[in-house]
C-alpha cells in the first residue's frame, strides 16, 4: 500500500507536493470516489485523474553504497538534529524512497547499502539469506586463542547468542590490536558486545564488506556511489 500522493508522484504526475494539491482540489478519484488526502492505494485500486487511469511506473532497481562517517545516525528521523545517513544520499524526484539494508550504530563507520526496492531490501535483510558482513575492529585488551575460540563458538549476551563466522588477528599497536571479523547476522551492537564479553574494548569499528560488495578505498567518508548492474545481480544471487 502507498499513500496516494506518493503513488501519483511515482506515476509521473509531478512532485509529492503538487500531487497533494491535486488531491486537495478533488481532481483524483479512487475506485470511482473522490479521493481524500492521506488515502492509501495498491495496484488493485483504480486511480483516475483527468479522466485517465493512472498506472504506477515500475522504478528502475537501484542500489547505492555509502561510506558512513562516525557520528551519523542510521535512521530517518532525529529530534536532536544529528546528521542522518539519508542526508548523504542522492535526492531523486518522483521515485521511491531509499531503504537502508541494515544499520550501523552512531559510532560505527563504513559500508551501508540502500535500495529503492522493498522486495530486495527484505531479501537482503532476511536471516535465511545469510549474507555475511566483514568489519575492521581496533580493540584494547589482551587477546588469546581461548578468546578467539569463545567468539567463534558463540557467547550468550542478554539472552541472545552472538558469534563470529571468522576472526583474524592483525597488527598490534601498543595496547591496541586490529582484527578482521565476519558474521552472518546484523544484530544491534553485535560486534561490540562480543568483544566486550571477552574484556576487549572496541575503540574503532568499520564495516568494509556486505556479501560480495566491498567498500572501495577510493570512496571517501560521506560519499556514495551507485552499484553497477552486474554488482546488483551478484548481490541478488549471493549465497544461492
Amino acid at each position: 500500500m502507498l499513500r496516494l500522493q506518493k503513488f501519483l508522484a511515482q506515476a509521473g504526475l509531478g512532485s509529492r507536493r503538487s500531487c497533494e494539491q491535486l488531491i486537495k482540489d478533488k481532481k483524483v478519484y479512487v475506485n470511482g470516489t473522490v479521493a481524500s488526502l492521506g488515502a492509501k492505494v495498491s495496484e488493485a485500486d483504480e486511480v483516475v485523474f483527468d479522466n485517465q487511469k493512472i498506472v504506477l511506473k515500475s522504478a528502475e532497481l537501484k542500489v547505492v553504497m555509502l561510506n558512513k562517517p562516525r557520528g551519523v545516525l542510521s535512521s530517518k528521523k532525529d529530534d536532536k538534529k544529528i546528521k542522518l545517513v539519508f542526508d548523504f544520499l542522492p535526492k531523486v524526484e518522483n521515485e521511491p524512497d531509499w531503504i537502508a539494508v541494515g544499520r550501523l550504530d552512531i559510532n560505527t563507520s563504513g559500508l551501508m547499502l540502500f535500495t529503492n526496492d522493498g522486495g530486495m531490501a527484505h531479501q537482503l535483510m532476511h536471516p535465511s539469506f545469510e549474507i555475511d558482513r566483514e568489519y575492521l575492529v581496533r580493540a584494547r585488551g589482551h587477546f588469546n586463542e581461548q578468546k578467539k575460540k569463545n567468539m567463534l563458538s558463540g557467547i550468550k549476551v542478554e539472552n541472545e547468542i552472538y558469534k563470529f563466522s571468522d576472526i583474524v588477528p592483525g597488527e598490534k599497536q601498543s595496547t591496541n590490536q586490529w582484527f578482521s571479523v565476519c558474521m552472518l547476522t546484523g544484530k544491534n551492537r553485535e560486534v561490540r558486545k562480543l568483544f566486550e564479553s571477552q574484556d576487549l574494548e572496541v575503540s574503532r569499528l568499520k564495516r568494509v564488506r556486505i556479501g560480495p560488495i566491498f567498500l572501495p578505498s577510493t570512496l571517501r567518508e560521506g560519499s556514495c556511489m551507485n552499484l553497477t548492474e552486474s554488482q546488483i545481480k551478484e548481490l541478488q544471487n549471493y549465497g544461492k
